[in-house]
């Protein structure tokens, strides 16, 4: 399991220092959501404070595009140094136009899927991805309650992208997880969760971090620790490329 806390649940009055102790706990990716008050009810930062937070650590930036039509913004993300970029199936037109975008960057591209939407809204995309994103919330705010049926979504999602020879596609978790739902997730077929509130409440990241790894752990077998999909997303690595900086 890969656990991506989100960073809209960090204290926005030092961000440079939460994000450079992540990295020094040994957190792996961090979770940046994009809202735009029109997608979704919340503003939240764009492009700008990616960029200023890229010096600030080598982790692997996992951002969140919770906007509409997102395709207009893919470049300045970027150019800010994002290594994958999620968009929302319900929020761009072509969606399909904007993952082909992505990749052509240079970027990891992620799908998400609201929690009304149905997983067979990713069949004809699932050529175009790297990561299917899962919502256990409604997106707009951090602190929501989980959706109890997403487990069963996640479960549908991973046997989905099996049947649709994308094995090697992880399923990412986002809204209300928590210690008491990540092992029932991973188990599911969760292979990446975002934690905001839950994971932000212990002061101390490694703590923090190494009890949801055991929480996850209590949901894999052997076998689920040898996912394709896993493997393929703990490889991902930060890099610089042509675009960042820009």
């Amino acid at each position: 399991m890969i656990l991506s806390p989100s960073l809209l649940s960090a204290d926005f009055s030092r961000l440079g220092e939460q994000v450079a102790a992540l990295e020094a706990a040994g957190v792996p990716w961090l979770h940046l959501d994009i809202m735009d008050g029109a997608f979704v009810p919340n503003i939240t930062f764009g492009a700008p404070v990616v960029k200023a937070l890229r010096p600030c650590c080598g982790l692997f930036f996992d951002v969140h595009l919770m906007v509409e039509e997102a395709g207009r913004y893919l470049e300045d993300f970027a150019a800010a140094g994002a290594d994958l970029l999620v968009i929302h199936v319900e929020a761009v037109r072509h969606a399909q136009r904007a993952l082909a975008a992505i990749r052509g960057l240079g970027l990891k591209a992620g799908l998400a899927l609201d929690p009304g939407t149905d997983i067979a809204a990713a069949r004809w995309l699932a050529p175009d991805i790297d990561l299917l994103l899962i919502m256990g919330v409604n997106p707009g705010f951090s602190g929501q309650s989980f959706l109890p049926e997403t487990t069963a979504k996640v479960r549908a999602a991973r046997e989905a992208l099996t049947a649709w020879g994308r094995s090697d596609v992880p399923v990412q978790v986002d809204g209300g997880v928590s210690l008491q739902n990540a092992g029932e997730l991973v188990a599911a077929g969760a292979d990446i969760l975002v934690s905001g509130s839950a994971f932000f409440r212990n002061a101390d990241y490694a703590a923090g971090l190494a009890a949801f790894a055991a929480a996850a752990e209590a949901g894999l077998s052997p076998e689920m620790q040898r996912r394709p999909a896993l493997a393929a997303a703990q490889a991902w690595r930060h890099k610089a490329g042509q675009q960042e900086g820009r």
